[in-house]
């Protein structure tokens, strides 16, 4: 068979609903490095926030940050941090709504507020054990690839409408993730594709969140988990099965990557 590559997003695509991963999912991966095809994660984290999943399924290229920051064969090849002039912007008017923010790099996350409670809810969702460090002026002197801005849906409008050179995309009840515009998994994974030589028709994706739809568009054979909301659904050519329903396993066999 040719040698395909296969990206996956991890929450609520390689992880279920509790973070664990399925055995069923674990022996699809192991079973298409065997036969050789290339396997890569494209995720809304962090490196920090995915490097035990990555060790224990033995992925050493990925999409991060929401295509920010791309790393093939564990070197980083694509880095599209934040204008700092943009993160100031946005800082003032959201402390000016008292929306506390959290600037990201490749290594950690750093809070520009001290234990808040929204904050807490929606990192602790991601089951990391890894608490926020407070450093407010981290962005001064540091590339910052994605900011995660915690405010309600109906402030998020305010956001889209006031800041035309950054993107807004929901996560989670109380954040949403805040990239360059036009950034997306989409773009990170075309840095990635450039560089392997890929032909289109060989490469699948698979997800489930909002920030997944421009991969799912963007990738020739893309296929929705189960467990996604119809919006995304419709922004692939296929769905699979529930991610706890052995979703991966299905959706690989339906696309005739397994044995």
């Amino acid at each position: 068979m040719t040698q395909k590559l296969i990206f996956f997003d991890i929450d609520g695509t390689l992880l279920d609903d509790e973070k664990r991963l399925p055995d069923s999912t674990k022996e699809a991966i192991a079973q298409l490095q065997t036969d050789g095809h290339f396997v890569a994660i494209a995720t809304g984290r962090a490196p920090f926030a995915f490097h035990p999943l990555a060790e224990e399924l033995n992925i050493d290229t990925y999409v991060s940050i929401n295509g920010q920051y791309v790393v093939h064969n564990k070197e980083a090849i694509y880095k599209n941090p934040l204008k700092p002039e943009a993160i100031a912007a946005l800082e003032k008017y959201a402390d000016e709504r008292e929306h506390p923010l959290v600037h990201i790099d490749h290594q950690d996350w750093y809070a520009n507020t001290e234990k808040n409670p929204y904050i807490k809810a929606a990192l602790d969702s991601l089951k990391l054990g890894k608490e926020v460090k407070y450093n407010p002026t981290f962005y001064h002197d540091n590339e910052v690839y994605q900011t995660m801005l915690f405010c309600s849906g109906e402030g998020e409008t305010e956001y889209d409408q006031t800041f035309d050179q950054l993107d807004f995309v929901r996560w989670h009840e109380y954040s949403v993730d805040v990239v360059p515009a036009g950034a997306s998994k989409a773009t990170g994974i075309s840095q990635l594709i450039q560089k392997l030589d890929i032909p289109a028709q060989d490469i699948y994706a698979f997800g489930d969140g909002l920030n997944d739809i421009p991969m799912l568009k963007s990738i020739q054979n893309s296929v929705a988990m189960g467990n996604a909301a119809d919006i995304v659904k419709k922004a692939a050519g296929s769905v699979t099965r529930h991610v706890g329903d052995d979703g991966i396993w299905h959706g690989l066999k339906q696309a005739g990557l397994l044995r």
